[in-house]
């Protein structure tokens, strides 16, 4: 039977490729639940049927899980790597329940350079093909709330950064397996609340990126949001000004049962030789927030 305080996982991201496996094994003794298998914008020479072969074996007897297999890149477009990745969305879907996971999850991609609405013709068109792709699978899929540096106006990568982009994604494209792989850090970036995003949209949402933020509301009195100071800083889970039980409590009352993997190596303290110092503190703290320390 599986524990009641694991219907939510804590866990983190791994990379795809030749290296997977190896960084499962280094990942497996710190007590992570479960991982997200990403990809930046396409496969490059992974077989997914092999790696996903290789993986199952590593997890056999951890109760660890695959939670994602992500692929982050532009599918609405059409230059050869815009291609890839939307191949790559393909192959995922097609591969997802292999790794035990049922989440594929990446950006939608955008009409680089036009207004946000303007992609939404596309979006439609193409998610629409690979939702129907996904449910014949029994898969979901799950967009990051990440602008990439884009807005309303104009970008390169990403319709899915916030609320009236998402009514605008889900009233084209209503299927209840499409939804969104939400974090907190990308709306406090834009100076928005998260928390009253998760009382509209908590049911959307499938998986969660585990970054928060620290923002310093002083330096912003001071300076403004567009001059020369930081002001705002991606963080690990414990290092931020997220309050996650409060998180994990809203997403519990709305039915929320997934994993919180940890996107780490955006943190300006924990990285380099203290980036795994980092992200076992975020483990931890996103365990207790969660209801406890438990073996899996």
């Amino acid at each position: 039977m599986t524990h009641p305080l694991h219907d939510i996982r804590i866990g983190t991201l791994v990379g795809g490729g030749a290296d997977t496996v190896d960084k499962l094994k280094f990942l497996l003794p710190h007590g992570f639940e479960s991982f997200s298998i990403t990809f930046w914008q396409h496969l490059g020479d992974t077989q997914l049927p092999r790696l996903a072969e290789q993986v199952r074996k590593t997890l056999d007897g951890t109760n660890a899980v695959i939670s994602t297999i992500g692929v982050f890149g532009n599918p609405l477009e059409t230059t050869e790597i815009d291609q890839k990745t939307l191949a790559g969305w393909e192959a995922a879907i097609d591969h997802a329940k292999d790794f035990g996971a049922d989440i594929v999850s990446g950006f939608t991609g955008r009409l680089r350079g036009k207004k946000l609405p303007e992609s939404i013709p596309r979006f439609t068109e193409v998610f629409g093909r690979l939702a129907d792709r996904a449910a014949a699978k029994g898969v979901r899929l799950a967009f990051e709330n990440c602008a990439m540096g884009g807005d309303w106006n104009s970008g390169d990568w990403n319709i899915a950064q916030g609320p009236d982009a998402w009514q605008l994604m889900f009233d084209a494209l209503p299927a209840k397996h499409i939804g969104l792989e939400w974090e907190p850090c990308h709306q406090m970036v834009r100076l928005c609340d998260p928390i009253p995003q998760l009382d509209d949209w908590a049911t959307r949402i499938f998986h969660i990126h585990g970054k928060d933020a620290t923002i310093d509301h002083q330096r912003i009195a001071r300076y403004g949001i567009g001059a020369s100071r930081e002001w705002c800083w991606h963080r690990t889970p414990g290092f931020g000004d997220s309050d996650w039980t409060r998180i994990i409590s809203k997403l519990r009352q709305n039915g929320f049962k997934g994993s919180i993997d940890i996107e780490g190596w955006h943190d300006p303290v924990y990285r380099g030789d203290l980036e795994y110092t980092g992200q076992v503190h975020g483990l931890n703290h996103l365990i207790r927030c969660r209801g406890g320390k438990t073996a899996i």
